[in-house]
């Protein structure tokens, strides 16, 4: 494949800049990968994995670039869109990966100059593992990532991102960043809160000690958490910023656990069936969606390579 973007810049360089860099570098689709993250650790290991150049500070690494990503926390954005803007050049692409859009939109969309193009989006795609070495090429294969332009955007540059998301193997789909907001709380901010809050209930059992819940613990238990093992600086930023949206959805997952709790209590067994028969259907539509697998694993095989 020919190069999307001749010059790209990942300002933070975790799972997702790194998996991104090495897709890109694997189809030829940039012509120089740039880098820069606050911790010289993380710059030196990128230089190593995956950038072409390091740069200490966003301002120099925006320089010329024709894509910058912004894969930082959602509460770092605004500090970091202040700081890139005098550097970036006129018809540069300016995208991010934030799991919130609205807050997104916020902070960076005031201090956009110009002729840059604001294209925020988001990758439904990544593990509970975070850092430098974390990325891996296939991370983005049949995931979706979503886009959520802003109104007046240039369609040409909005179809330019989305080939170079669909060439690193992307499902690309847009959405209104209101929706975007809504739609996450239900998939992804709700279910991440309740994976924490059970895990944090598991640690405050003073009548099951650590040892026996690490030592039986079950795939139920277990995947809250690989899913509670997520990045805290990001997860914190991400219930800040989307507050009214989880709140909206914990709201009614209250009252949904209320009637579960009653038809227990009433030992309502047709009630039961019914509730988990519908809930099971919705399993097997993402597995049909191809969005996980019916193996016995729960869809987890081996470990991706770090850094490959």
């Amino acid at each position: 494949m020919s190069a999307v973007y001749q010059r790209v810049a990942l300002i933070g360089l975790g799972l997702i800049a790194g998996s991104m860099a090495h897709a890109m570098r694997a189809r030829g689709l940039a012509g120089k990968i740039v880098g820069h993250a606050r911790s010289a650790e993380t710059r030196a290991i990128a230089r190593e994995l995956f950038c072409d150049e390091v740069c200490e500070t966003a301002a120099e690494a925006v320089r010329d670039a024709d894509l910058v990503v912004l894969a930082v926390p959602v509460g770092a954005m605004e500090e970091i869109a202040a700081e890139i803007a005098p550097h970036l050049k006129p018809g540069a692409v300016v995208t991010d990966v934030g799991s919130v859009k609205g807050a997104v939109v916020e902070a960076v969309a005031p201090h956009m100059p110009d002729g840059v193009h604001f294209i925020p989006g988001h990758p439904l795609a990544g593990t509970e593992y975070s850092g430098p070495r974390s990325g891996f090429a296939t991370l983005f294969q049949n995931r979706w990532w979503l886009l959520t332009p802003l109104p007046g955007t240039d369609v040409t540059e909005i179809a330019r991102l989305r080939g170079l998301l669909e060439a690193i193997g992307a499902n690309v789909d847009e959405m209104d960043v209101a929706h975007h907001d809504l739609v996450l709380a239900v998939v992804s901010h709700v279910p991440h809160a309740i994976a924490y809050t059970m895990v944090g209930v598991a640690d405050h059992m003073r009548r099951v000690s650590q040892s026996e819940v690490i030592k039986y613990s079950a795939s139920g238990f277990r995947d809250f958490t690989r899913i509670a093992a997520s990045d805290p600086v990001m997860w914190r930023d991400v219930f800040l910023t989307n507050k009214e949206a989880v709140l909206d959805i914990l709201g009614r997952f209250a009252e949904e656990l209320f009637v579960l709790q009653r038809a227990i209590r009433m030992e309502d067994g047709d009630h039961l069936h019914a509730y988990f028969t519908r809930t099971r259907a919705i399993r097997r539509g993402i597995i049909e969606a191809g969005q996980d697998t019916a193996a016995p694993d729960f869809g987890r095989g081996a470990e991706p390579p770090r850094g490959a």
